[in-house]
């Protein structure tokens, strides 16, 4: 096996990687292992913005008091005080680093207010932030010669020996052999596990694997059972689905049914802006009472000009589905979009394992609780990435790498690749269907039976032929599901994403 030093290795060229190399490049030399393309990632598809307290009328306390809220009262209060506090820092930091934000003729950010915010605090690009952030940080990590990139290169195993991170083990897609990758530190950016719902908004390597990775490792996870639902995907029974970013609430869009009656108001007194948790039951809730495939947003009161102006690509999105925003109203449709729980991290986003850590979707740092208050996503990945760079400097002179004692189990590939494409849906369905907006004991229970029979039969099939990235990527995907399906089947009652039936049959 091939073996490569290096002193830090970031898995994932998100948000959360790329800040944190970027930052670790100062100091040391980074090798960035990701399993696709570098620019693919949750980030490049985020399209809201970050959330900061950088207006008159607004507060940290009310930012605070907003994440609270949203997170159904299971935040951990000192974490998202350190966050918010940070923000306004985090934005500066991204400017830095060459993201362009949108400002308004005096040069203040322009503003939007997004679901469960009391007032305007998002800082945003267009209805592109993700992918303007994406695009910015990684045109600086390239050209950065102090950082370099291991693309197409699937993470398998952390290297851990007596609780203390090594480095990892990659199979590289295209020579199809193994890498063992040696590190003073390894930093987890993995992003999210969206991928393993029918419906969701993730990018398709958004799989799980940082959750079930730690997890094979042995480090502390908590409040998997915490997905949150986006809202508003665009309905397409072709699953051609795209996110609408919550900003087309906060402009003034509303939640209507094919009447063009609105409904949000017998679910919350913020009705179309509640917190994503309420919303998305709602509109499951409307979808099941009213036996439709979809509800509606309405934009149709605004000057098309607006629109256009504020939400260029959903403009062209809609468009390319024969939409006219003039005249008609939008499909909409939840789908599983954001992980509030993962790799529990310290403020330093330090996991229980000694030079491993994680930082973004794959971290739970607390900050989330139960469910996540819109455009606080980035923000943290920004905060806790930079953490890490800063503790990293502190301690990797003390953090010495010692191959003599690293074993690592000799592991067969297959050069066949077996199309797993069927198990991989049945997956996506049986999650969606039992573990999805609402869930019941006796779904769960269903779920989590059926996902041990996928994981068994993929580890007999794996012990006699081999590994593959397509079976990596499928193992991962089946015991992410199964952390998210045995926590929700422990947390009794219904908080924040995570909503208990006492009906025993499955409403969706």
């Amino acid at each position: 096996m091939k073996i490569i030093k290096t002193q830090v290795t970031v898995i994932g060229s998100g948000i959360a990687g790329l800040i944190y190399a970027l930052r670790c490049a100062e100091f040391c030399n980074v090798t960035v292992v990701t399993k696709g393309n570098p620019e693919q990632s949750n980030t490049q598809m985020a399209q809201g913005g970050i959330a900061a307290v950088l207006a008159n009328g607004d507060s940290l306390e009310k930012h605070v008091q907003d994440t609270l809220k949203a997170g159904g009262g299971l935040c951990n209060e000192k974490t998202v005080r350190w966050m918010v506090g940070h923000a306004p820092e985090a934005i500066r930091e991204l400017e830095k680093f060459g993201v362009q934000f949108d400002k308004l003729p005096n040069k203040t950010f322009d503003l939007h207010r997004e679901a469960g915010h009391s007032v305007s605090r998002i800082v945003h690009h267009k209805d592109d932030t993700g992918m303007e952030i994406e695009n910015s940080l990684l045109a600086k990590a390239k050209s950065n010669p102090n950082i370099q990139f291991f693309a197409k290169n699937f993470a398998i195993d952390l290297i851990t020996n007596n609780n203390c991170c090594y480095g990892v083990t990659v199979l590289d897609e295209i020579k199809n052999e193994l890498l063992q990758i040696q590190s003073s530190i390894t930093f987890l950016a993995t992003g999210g596990a969206g991928q393993i719902f029918f419906q969701n908004t993730n990018d398709v390597v958004a799989t799980g694997d940082g959750f079930a990775m730690a997890h094979r490792a042995g480090a502390k996870l908590m409040n998997m059972e915490f997905v949150q639902f986006h809202p508003t995907t665009f309905y397409a029974p072709d699953k051609k689905t795209f996110l609408i970013t919550e900003a087309v609430r906060g402009f003034g869009a509303q939640l209507k049914n094919k009447n063009g009656e609105p409904f949000m108001h017998k679910y919350h007194l913020l009705e179309s802006l509640a917190p994503r948790d309420i919303v998305s039951f709602a509109i499951a809730s409307e979808l099941k009472n009213q036996d439709a495939p979809c509800m509606y947003l309405d934009l149709r009161s605004f000057a098309f000009s607006e629109i256009k102006n504020h939400f260029p690509n959903l403009v062209i999105r809609c468009e390319a589905q024969k939409i006219n925003l003039q005249t008609e109203m939008i499909p909409v449709v939840p789908a599983a979009h954001y992980m509030c729980g993962g790799v529990v991290t310290d403020l330093n986003a330090q996991t229980c394992i000694q030079n491993l850590f994680a930082a973004g979707e794959v971290a739970c740092t607390g900050v989330h609780g139960a469910n996540r208050l819109a455009s606080n996503s980035l923000l943290e990945a920004v905060v806790f990435s930079k953490q890490a760079a800063i503790a990293t400097q502190k301690n990797i002179q003390n953090s010495k790498v010692h191959p003599e004692n690293i074993f690592i189990d000799e592991i067969k590939t297959d050069n066949v690749e077996i199309d797993f494409s069927e198990t991989k849906i049945n997956l996506q369905k049986l999650m969606w269907n039992f573990c999805g907006i609402i869930r019941t004991k006796s779904g769960l229970k269903t779920c989590i039976n059926e996902l041990h029979k996928m994981h068994l039969h993929l580890a007999t099939h794996i012990e006699q032929n081999g590994f593959s990235f397509s079976k990596l990527e499928l193992r991962n995907e089946i015991e992410t599901a199964l952390l998210i399906a045995m926590a929700a089947l422990k947390r009794k009652e219904s908080v924040g994403c995570h909503y208990i039936s006492q009906m025993e049959k499955p409403r969706f």
